[in-house]
């Protein structure tokens, strides 16, 4: 079981796991891929990624609710910004970046790629 004080690791933690669209769970389950996390020399949490496609959705998502509205409902402007922040966070690293980007902003690849290129040129 957690011992005295995890509990407030574990709380210190989750809102980090939370924003990445992972998974808490208790070290004895878990998996080879999970990441288990030491507090005061003991194993108090262990956390399970998500994968790199479902972070991409998971990221769109909060910027979703970060905003109030859809991504597709924002001015041109705004979803040059939505693609600036996207590039700094790696999304368009994921396979088929562009393509889920694109989609939730209601714009072509063609125009996620013109906001790419005008921030590297301009």
């Amino acid at each position: 079981m957690t011992r005295a004080g995890d509990e407030a690791f574990v709380a210190a933690v989750k809102p980090l796991v939370d924003a990445m669209g992972g998974e808490l769970l208790p070290p004895d389950e878990a998996g080879p891929d999970d990441v288990v996390l030491s507090w005061e020399g003991a194993r108090a949490v262990a956390v399970r990624l998500p994968q790199l496609a479902d972070s991409l959705d998971h990221i769109l998502a909060a910027m979703e609710r970060e905003r109030g509205r859809p991504l597709a409902d924002l001015d041109r402007k705004a979803k040059q910004e939505v693609v600036r922040i996207l590039e700094a966070r790696g999304a368009f690293s994921v396979r088929h970046g562009v393509e889920t980007v694109a989609g939730a902003l209601g714009v072509s690849r063609f125009t996620v790629y013109n906001y790419l290129n005008r921030e590297k040129g301009g």
